[in-house]
């Protein structure tokens, strides 16, 4: 049989127009020598047959020397990339045309934060480098066999390789640099020559679901920060409650929604106002004010009313904190969510300027606009300290906020007095709330995509998963059981038919095999599972997802790492392994997974021991490291699954009064 050749076309394809209101990724600036351009033309020019090479070189040239990187625009497909049903994709497996709607779903103008740019979320984050990939990656998707792997590294088709039906289709991995060059400096440079891919999380992964993907973690988050911090009853709400937080982006553009379910009063800092405007028009956020005293005279009469009441604030959050600090404005909860993992990106627009001049300065004057950024993000700090001095609850929610303060000479905010290792003397919201109360028993963002694109799918598998909870168990499943119940009507689809749920190992296990089972019967059409790599085994951060772990071990990637091998050995359909998800690079190490259901058996013998694998790796990990919540899990686990080859190490604790004697 002849060789098939995986290639782009010879012939030169139309360069696509630029639709008007599409926000474009702004230009950071070009720094590569002139021998390592030399060497970002050639990466580029390697996806080209050799008769373009003359026609698109010097175009290649000006996009890296005008926007900071080669995108290969020309390549990219007219119009949207609005997600099809499965069954409108060419392909010879379920698979391959699975994972087409999830790339597209990605990079649709309703979910994507630059579609032009192949940028998903958090300001980087992209699903690959270029379009020369994403067309490569779509032929290789369409050919893919039950009896193929494609290999993807940092957005790089490197092939199909021979397996099996039971193996993974696809294996992804993105940044996975060495770590003496594991900094943002050396990956900018290896980005601008195409070797590197900011795969964030889900955008690197193909599994980002819009907005709606962090709504149900930041409903949680913010419920528990209530019960917690303001003696907010089981079974309450946040009605009367302020919270203000920043950014309307990718997943920050969940913070309003998530507030308005949680009964609160919210005003969420803006100062992109296009994002404003998609939110609002989403039905994301209800108020739009332009200036400072109108958000907190919309604000009052929602906390007067009691009524849910989510605004959106064109302008820096420095400047509306400020004002709520010298005029004694009570903030009860408050955050932060711009991309400070990209802090010196764009990620954070310095309070000094406009966000049409930091673009601008971004460009022209990197240096500058770092000094801009130490200088705001300084201010932000004290003005924090000033409100929680007045009985506001901050939480860090983990995009890197304090440890950027940290980066920025203060030092102060330093935990330990000494370095970042211990965290900060402001929780993470993974330390307080989402560690404890959550990850520590395995309840994470467990999520499924409807890949027939139809609104009975969806609304069948709602009633399927909300059966499978005994909102009896615990609190959190009680929560759970309200929030599936609620989901419809609290609309939260942007993009293809998706939801998420946050449940345990278990939960996640009996819910994946109910939906195969509709797809088998075929009450449903196919059905994707995963999760945001956010999750109990998913990622280890110090500064976010083990924050909670204090045994020393949260520097360390094992768990992360392992999920991801673990769930290839599983045989999941597609296994993702990225370097900086959330946090930044160098300080993150994440993974997740696709899993297509069939209907077939061969689908549920993998679920009955990847689901528990995906997620009870991680809880053990907790335990280990001591956590109480983790060890009662963990205990509860080998007991109940023991007869299926199941078994936790568990850790001895120690008197602490024998230590006190000991050490003094």
């Amino acid at each position: 049989m002849d060789a098939k050749i995986f290639t782009l076309e010879s012939s030169l394809p139309q360069y696509p127009t630029f639709e008007e209101g599409i926000r474009r990724a702004p230009d950071r600036g070009f720094r590569l020598t002139p021998a390592q351009t030399r060497v970002a033309l050639q990466n580029a020019l390697r996806y080209i047959p050799v008769e373009l090479h003359e026609k698109l070189a010097p175009e290649f040239l000006e996009e890296l020397q005008t926007r900071g990187k080669i995108y290969g625009y020309r390549y990219r497909p007219q119009g949207d990339l609005k997600a099809k049903p499965v069954d409108q994709y060419k392909g010879k497996c379920l698979e391959g045309k699975a994972f087409q709607v999830m790339i597209d779903n990605n990079l649709c103008f309703d979910v994507a934060l630059y579609p032009y740019e192949l940028v998903t979320y958090g300001e980087t984050g992209q699903v690959c480098q270029n379009w020369m990939q994403y067309c490569l990656i779509k032929k290789y998707l369409e050919e893919l066999t039950h009896e193929q792997t494609l290999v993807i590294e940092s957005g790089h088709p490197l092939g199909l390789f021979a397996s099996k039906p039971d193996a993974p289709r696809v294996i992804i991995t993105n940044s996975m640099m060495i770590g003496l060059f594991d900094n943002i400096k050396d990956w900018e440079i290896a980005a601008q020559m195409g070797v590197a891919n900011y795969g964030q999380m889900t955008a690197g992964g193909w599994m980002y679901i819009g907005p709606q993907g962090i709504v149900h973690g930041t409903f949680n988050t913010l419920l528990n920060a209530g019960r917690q911090r303001l003696n907010i009853p089981s079974g309450g709400n946040l009605a009367g409650k302020l919270f203000i937080s920043s950014g309307l982006g990718g997943m920050s553009g969940a913070q309003p929604k998530a507030a308005d379910i949680a009964g609160a009063v919210s005003i969420t800092a803006e100062v992109d106002y296009s994002r404003i405007i998609t939110r609002h028009s989403q039905g994301w956020v209800k108020h739009i004010a332009c200036s400072i005293p109108e958000a907190f005279e919309v604000a009052k009469r929602g906390l007067e009313s009691g009524a849910p009441t989510s605004i959106a604030y064109h302008g820096n959050i420095v400047d509306l904190l400020e004002y709520a600090l010298e005029r004694g404005i009570h903030i009860d909860l408050l955050s932060d969510q711009t991309s400070c993992h990209a802090v010196y990106e764009g990620g954070y627009c310095p309070v000094e300027l406009s966000f049409e001049e930091r673009t601008k300065l971004l460009k022209e004057d990197r240096y500058a606009f770092a000094s801009a950024v130490d200088r705001s993000l300084r201010r932000h700090y004290e003005v924090i300290k000033g409100l929680v001095a007045r009985g506001t609850y901050f939480f860090d929610y983990g995009n890197a906020f304090m440890k950027a303060i940290y980066d920025s000479g203060v030092h102060e905010i330093s935990k330990n007095g000494i370095d970042d290792k211990d965290g900060f003397i402001w929780p993470s919201y993974v330390e307080d709330i989402m560690g404890p109360e959550l990850f520590d028993y395995g309840y994470g963002p467990f999520r499924w995509v409807c890949l027939s694109g139809k609104d009975e799918d969806l609304h069948a598998t709602d009633q399927a998963a909300m059966a499978c909870i005994d909102p009896n168990r615990r609190a959190q499943d009680r929560d759970n059981y309200i929030w599936i119940r609620d989901a419809e009507q609290n609309a939260l689809v942007v993009g293809t038919k998706a939801r998420i749920l946050y449940q345990d190992a278990v939960g996640r296990q009996q819910i994946a095999l109910r939906f195969n089972q509709m797809v088998r019967e075929g009450k449903v059409g196919p059905i994707m599972l995963g999760r945001d790599h956010h999750d109990t085994a998913g990622t280890d951060s110090p500064f976010r997802e083990t924050s909670n772990i204090k045994d020393g071990s949260n520097v360390m990637a094992d768990m992360a790492v392992q999920c991801f091998a673990g769930n290839a050995a599983r045989g999941m359909s597609l296994v993702a392994l990225h370097n900086g998800g959330g946090v930044g690079i160098g300080k993150s190490i994440n993974g997740g997974f696709g899993m297509v259901l069939d209907g077939s058996e061969r689908v549920d013998e993998i679920l009955r021991t990847a689901m528990l694998w995906d997620v009870m790796g991680g809880v053990a990990r907790r335990s280990w490291a001591r956590n109480r919540n983790a060890m009662s899990t963990s205990e509860e686990f080998n007991q109940t699954h023991a007869n299926q080859g199941y078994h936790i190490t568990l850790p001895y604790l120690v008197d602490d009064a024998l230590l006190d004697s000991l050490l003094g």
